[in-house]
């Protein structure tokens, strides 16, 4: 592209090509392109850095809301040759080179001063929780991984998550966690602020960005169990609590942190009951994700009837106790720190509409996201060895069983401190089946070779 090429063609190509797109692979074209607001230079320098907000419209006539976090140069930075979206004429300040502003260390330090003023004022709102002062001086760091969101950390004080694909209304992320923060909830990064407009068409919010604890130091739970996995691999003749990398201490230690969470977000958010019908509905909508997942996998249509008999005995129950819980729990969403279990990225289930991930579930829900990632632990392990040691597959198939069944009861013995009902048996079944079913579909469109890890487990439950 050349230098007189248009903003919304510039846009249009940094969108396209950014990890964190969910339209990959459909076609589209960027429309209204609006100005949220411009952060303020608190020490007179720096770029002019500014928040757009740029409707992206797809072929299908769908459209969504993505954030562009923006810093604007009269000169061009080779320092951030990288992060170069383009080149075009601004009407608020000319011919600029146009950079990614979270990958700027002069633009986030902006951001960093608007926090810690904490600037209520319009269009851009930066709130603040009392507890904490930030550290100014602290270089960010733009992290490479991010997929959905951009994440910055300022040295080893703060970690900022700007949210990219935005839906007007409460970020159910920054919700939870100001309400568990402010509980004195052990088990979250503490959240230190958030930031947010109004719509003025509308009046309705708009959350944009969220600045938390940053636990540098601490362990992926994921990376973690696979680890302890590896290690039961690597001792041929052993069991899984004769191993030195034994994760049974730890399963229990999250069931713990899990069930204490629930108990505060019952505390602070409260709990209702879903009478028969609504429970009817729950049913009804696992049967109906069932018979559209078998027509993307059809591997699932031998145990379609064994399914539906789970979903059955769910809907026989009558009534079923509701209240807020994380919607989208595993193992990934977990961090091992030196001060116990963390949980992370409280938005709910992406695929979810917002206003359906702001309503209470069951918390068998969060539990049945658990169970099912001691399950995809060992699988994803076994999915790396059988390329060096295809020989050893049925014996570690074996050990991988014996590993999951034990993490997955010390989970979840922990986490109920006792022995379920027959009820909850019948509820955790349900939400576990249509776990597995969604992990089918998503692993086939996403991951093929994935794809006998959830139908393992849709076998396992079928045949229980």
């Amino acid at each position: 592209m050349t230098s007189t090429t248009s903003m919304t063609d510039w846009l249009t190509n940094h969108i396209a090509h950014a990890r964190w797109f969910g339209g990959k692979g459909r076609a589209f074209t960027v429309g209204d392109v609006r100005r949220v607001g411009t952060l303020p230079h608190p020490t007179g320098g720096g770029p002019n850095t500014t928040i757009d907000l740029a409707r992206v419209t797809y072929d299908d006539g769908e459209a969504d809301l993505y954030q562009l976090p923006l810093a604007f140069y009269p000169e061009p930075q080779d320092r951030l040759e990288h992060a170069l979206i383009g080149t075009w004429h601004d009407p608020d300040f000319g011919l600029s080179h146009v950079y990614d502003a979270v990958h700027d260390r002069q633009a986030m330090a902006l951001w960093l001063h608007a926090f810690a003023r904490d600037q209520d004022g319009r269009p851009l709102q930066f709130h603040r929780l009392e507890g904490h002062d930030l550290d100014l001086n602290a270089h960010s760091t733009a992290f490479t991984g991010e997929q959905s969101n951009s994440s910055v950390a300022f040295g080893e004080d703060a970690l900022l998550k700007v949210f990219r694909r935005i839906t007007p209304g409460i970020n159910p992320d920054i919700q939870i966690h100001e309400v568990l923060t402010r509980a004195g909830s052990d088990h979250v990064a503490a959240l230190y602020g958030w930031l947010d407009t109004v719509d003025p068409e509308t009046g309705v919010v708009i959350q944009l960005a969220m600045i938390q604890q940053f636990l540098r130091t601490a362990s992926d739970g994921f990376e973690l169990a696979k680890a302890s996995v590896r290690n039961l691999y690597a001792e041929g003749d052993l069991y899984p609590h004769e191993v030195g990398g034994d994760f049974h201490g730890e399963s229990e230690r999250l069931g713990v942190a899990v069930a204490e969470t629930h108990a505060t977000l019952a505390a602070e958010f409260g709990t209702e009951v879903w009478d028969a019908t609504r429970v009817a509905d729950l049913a009804d909508a696992m049967d109906a994700r069932l018979r559209s997942a078998a027509a993307v996998v059809p591997q699932i249509e031998e145990y379609a009837e064994s399914l539906q008999a789970t979903f059955g005995q769910l809907r026989g129950l009558g009534e079923l106790g509701v209240q807020r819980i994380h919607g989208d729990l595993h193992l990934g969403q977990t961090l091992r720190t030196v001060k116990g279990w963390k949980m992370v990225d409280f938005e709910g289930e992406p695929a979810k509409p917002l206003h359906e991930r702001l309503l209470p579930d069951s918390v068998w829900r969060d539990v049945a996201g658990m169970l099912r990632s001691f399950d995809y632990a060992p699988a994803v392990v076994e999915q790396a060895a059988m390329e060096s040691d295809s020989e050893g597959a049925a014996q570690r198939a074996c050990r991988g069983r014996q590993w999951s069944d034990r993490n997955r009861e010390a989970f979840l013995h922990a986490y109920a401190g006792r022995d379920l009902t027959s009820d909850e048996r019948t509820v955790l079944n349900a939400y576990e089946a249509d776990k597995a079913v969604y992990e089918a579909v998503y692993e086939t469109r996403n991951r093929p070779a994935w794809v006998p890890i959830p139908l393992a487990g849709i076998a396992r439950i079928a045949a229980a």
